[in-house]
């Protein structure tokens, strides 16, 4: 029995347009079914099911944005593309946003939109695959960790995967943003196309433009050959520009227009090239800042921050340092042919008590480093070299309070003074009242400062400023 081909819904209101998708649809061997009003396509939808949907933006009776909508909520495993009339970008980003898979402009362009199908489609079959995603080195596994943060990271990462938006990805330096920016490759349609990581700090200003669109031979002083630029390499896949805060302003504008266009100009050439390569960008930078202080252009920085990914800073992930040290260990040890390492009680402690500025980087250098100086199949707070280590280790997993002394009635007339000695020692008490608590519940929850301050029932930041004003180290 033939295999039933794989099926789309499209709708739009006008004629032309609905003959001409169902002309190249069928010609890639697709089911087509079309629809002109939103009420039609819910009631398709309600009754059959479908590997792709095209909509267009205004019809009759409501909006396509409704049908990504509803799509998005009740039927996530089929992609869905906005139809947008031509150089309306405001519709388009909110489209991805609304979740989207992607989008197209009329006059629609057929090879564009051949491409986008067959994305679209590679997409639906990664999600219905049960070893989909190869369940590999950057898979949602991949990153390590079970605290809530993590949780959300991973369902936030699942969901901006269907989709062909530009993610911008925050966070400090050391938290993993490329693993994420991996993930989401590894995790969308694009899996099988190429990931192609660009670190924009790294690359001198006079070489940008030929690095990001290539160049042609003779175009300038030492261009013996062709060369290919990273959008190019790109194509069919992934473009993450880390450290994209160091763009130069020139390149900026430069960048705008080739994510606008979906073209680049290799130096040199006399016409454009069209490029598909989905961006992902990332920094350590406040960008918004940056925008509001001239040196980074605001029409850039909307147009790759359709979604903001912020990754969390290691100390605000609650339990995973046990796993992830555990996980470190265990693959710096496969690497080395080795049995992993233990880490003893002291010296997991003095980790816990660390603040780790640098993250999971710094988590890793640290092992690494312990790994090498240990003696034998055990690390101990010694190898860990760790400002303050020792100290914190050795400290006592839990403090009786001492006790409390009130002062005795006086009938000294100075200190019955409201405005004398008696005044300054309420404060002085307080205070040490608040330290006493603080301490005993970073040693009873082994300095990690998540977990004291949800013991305490203070905010982290309401903690930190009280760890600063306290002269708490």
């Amino acid at each position: 029995m033939a295999e039933n081909p794989r099926s789309a819904l499209i709708v739009d209101d006008e004629r032309d347009i609905r003959e001409l998708l169902v002309l190249t649809l069928g010609r890639m061997g697709l089911r087509t079914e079309t629809a002109a009003t939103v009420a039609a396509a819910r009631a398709m939808l309600a009754r059959d099911h479908f590997d792709l949907c095209l909509t267009d933006m205004r019809l009759p009776d409501g909006s396509g944005m409704e049908l990504i909508q509803e799509l998005a909520a009740h039927h996530p495993e089929t992609p869905v593309a906005m139809i947008t009339a031509h150089g309306n970008q405001e519709a388009a980003v909110e489209a991805l946003k609304a979740g989207a898979f992607d989008f197209v402009s009329k006059p629609v362009d057929l090879n564009v939109l051949r491409g986008l199908v067959r994305q679209a489609l590679e997409l639906g079959e990664l999600r219905r695959s049960d070893d989909a995603r190869a369940r590999g080195r950057y898979g949602l596994d991949s990153l390590g960790g079970d605290s809530e943060p993590m949780q959300a990271l991973r369902r936030t990462i699942a969901k901006v995967a269907r989709s062909q938006a530009p993610v911008h990805i925050t966070g400090e330096s050391g938290t993993g943003k490329e693993l994420v920016a991996r993930t989401i490759h590894a995790e969308s349609g694009r899996a099988a196309g190429p990931f192609v990581p660009v670190n924009c700090g790294a690359i001198p200003a006079e070489l940008m433009e030929s690095e990001f669109f290539g160049h042609k031979k003779g175009s300038f002083t030492g261009a013996h050959a062709d060369k290919t630029g990273l959008f190019q390499a790109a194509e069919g896949g992934t473009l993450f520009l880390d450290e994209i805060a160091e763009l130069p302003l020139p390149m900026q504008v430069k960048l705008l227009r080739a994510i606008q266009e979906k073209s680049v100009r290799p130096v040199g050439a006399q016409a454009e090239v069209p490029v598909d390569a989905r961006l992902l960008s990332a920094t350590h930078k406040d960008l918004a800042a940056l925008v509001a202080d001239g040196r980074f252009r605001h029409d850039l920085y909307y147009r790759i921050n359709v979604i903001e990914l912020p990754v969390p800073p290691l100390r605000e992930r609650g339990g995973d340092l046990d796993q992830l040290a555990g996980d470190i260990l265990a693959r710096l040890a496969g690497a080395q042919g080795r049995t992993p390492p233990q880490l003893e009680a002291d010296a997991l402690a003095a980790l816990h008590a660390y603040p780790f500025p640098g993250n999971v980087r710094e988590l890793e250098n640290v092992l690494e480093r312990a790994m090498a100086m240990a003696d034998g199949d055990r690390i101990s707070v010694a190898d860990l070299h760790l400002p303050n280590a020792a100290a914190a280790a050795s400290a006592p997993r839990a403090v009786t309070p001492p006790a409390t002394t009130i002062p005795a009635p006086t009938t000294d007339p100075r200190q019955l003074n409201p405005f004398d000695t008696a005044s300054s020692r309420l404060p002085e008490f307080i205070e040490q009242m608040e330290r006493d608590a603080i301490q005993q519940a970073l040693q009873e929850n082994r300095y990690n400062k998540t977990r004291t301050a949800a013991a305490l029932g203070i905010t982290f930041r309401a903690l930190r400023y009280k760890l600063k004003k306290l002269g708490i180290d």
